[in-house]
């Protein structure tokens, strides 16, 4: 059996680095990226992560190939890919809400927000196909995906409605001019008027999504807005965009919301394993449930937060119920084998249902906050210091991670 090391007994230390390696980098670097991606085309922005992070994570399975040993390559690898994922977040979330507004964001978002807990399980899945055969692949494979779904973003990523020219000259027939309003906007009759299309992008957006009670997305979800002279504007700050209301407190919330389930992401397989006595295989296949839970999670907490309205109090609530039931985690898990279905079910959709409204949903209210005025771009760097700030609780948990393999 090929290990990346050449000294074997000390090799779960060693694999801890690597883990810290990447978990310091993508926290680090999220906050940059965010305020990169504000200022560069989506589209290209998150097609040059996706070919550079299927690059990495290849390379790091070609270590198998080319019976490389080094740690200090590998450390390399962890790192450059750790940066380069940062890329990711900030754009798809960007790119979502300029599609859709505030009527049913909770439940469009946490639907399309299953991604990630799918790919978590679709990631388990193929590592674990070849990890005890020729673990080389468990990287090479996800590498190529990843990059071959870059170009198709190239491709056929639209980032705007206004790039397929979905603008008020194509709606005359639902909309008439109208002065006043908010941002060019004046609900009147339940149908949206607009003052003027060349001074507002809002209307570009009203075809796309039905809101709530009067039909029409509510018009002040777009912050990026063109002046007559057709010049875009000046993207936000980062010390401006931590001024919003309630950026660092969802941050904080998340950052021990993202602790929590990645505890579940790195533990839930060898706890599995040593409580169940179940091989690797079947440990891994079984946490993916952790996930299928984040997905039912993630779904409700976006259809709660729309209906009330309170997307706080959602995110605290189920918090409060995740406690006892993580609490109780370890005792429940030993009743057999169909407690231990439903208690990961259960606590995925506690954890994982905030985290998911949080990076999201959230994100995209605050970084289009009434503060703004429409007058700034704020989102991505929004999102990125959001996720950044959770994303901060891992490093120190993969450190917790070194110190009890050292133990074992």
């Amino acid at each position: 059996f090929f290990f990346p090391f050449l000294d074997q007994s000390n090799y779960k230390q060693l694999l801890g680095v690597l883990d810290y390696s990447f978990l310091f980098a993508y926290a680090v670097g999220m906050y940059f990226s965010g305020i990169i991606g504000e200022r560069l085309p989506i589209r290209l922005y998150l097609t040059f992560g996706m070919l550079t992070s299927g690059f990495f994570t290849a390379l790091f399975g070609l270590g198998y190939f080319f019976n490389i040993h080094s740690l200090s390559f590998y450390a390399f690898v962890q790192i450059a890919n750790g940066l380069v994922q940062t890329t990711g977040w900030p754009s798809v979330v960007t790119c979502i809400s300029n599609w859709f507004g505030k009527g049913r964001r909770g439940l469009i978002m946490g639907i399309w927000n299953s991604h990630t807990s799918v790919g978590n399980i679709l990631g388990s899945l193929i590592a674990g196909y070849w990890v005890s055969s020729c673990w080389g692949l468990s990287f090479v494979v996800p590498g190529i995906i990843i990059a071959a779904m870059g170009i198709v973003c190239f491709l056929f990523l639209i980032e705007h409605p206004r790039d397929v020219k979905c603008t008020l000259s194509q709606e005359k027939s639902l909309l008439k001019k109208q002065s006043n309003g908010l941002n060019g906007f004046k609900p009147k009759d339940q149908t949206p008027k607009v003052k003027d299309p060349t001074t507002s992008v809002e209307s570009e957006t009203v075809c796309l999504l039905p809101g709530n009670e009067n039909g029409c997305i509510p018009a002040d979800h777009v912050i990026t807005v063109t002046s007559e002279s057709g010049s875009g504007v000046s993207a936000i700050s980062f010390l401006r965009a931590l001024q919003i209301p309630g950026v660092v407190e969802f941050s904080l919330c998340l950052l021990f919301a993202k602790l929590v389930s990645y505890t579940f992401l790195f533990w839930l397989p060898l706890y599995i394993t040593n409580v169940e006595h179940f091989d690797a295989k079947k440990a891994g296949d079984l946490s993916t449930l952790f996930d299928v839970g984040g997905i039912v999670g993630g779904i409700l907490a976006g259809i709660i937060s729309d209906k009330s309205r309170k997307r706080a109090s959602t995110c605290g609530l189920m918090l409060l119920l995740a406690a006892p039931t993580l609490y109780n985690f370890s005792a429940i898990i030993q009743m057999g084998l169909p407690a231990t279905i439903g208690t990961l079910i259960v606590c995925g959709a506690l954890v994982n249902g905030p985290y998911s409204l949080i990076t999201t949903a959230v994100s995209a209210d605050l970084g289009t906050h009434k503060s703004l005025k429409g007058n700034a771009k704020a989102l991505s760097t929004v999102t990125a210091i959001i996720d950044g700030t959770g994303s901060v609780g891992k490093p120190p948990l993969s450190g917790m991670d070194f110190y009890l393999k050292k133990l074992q």
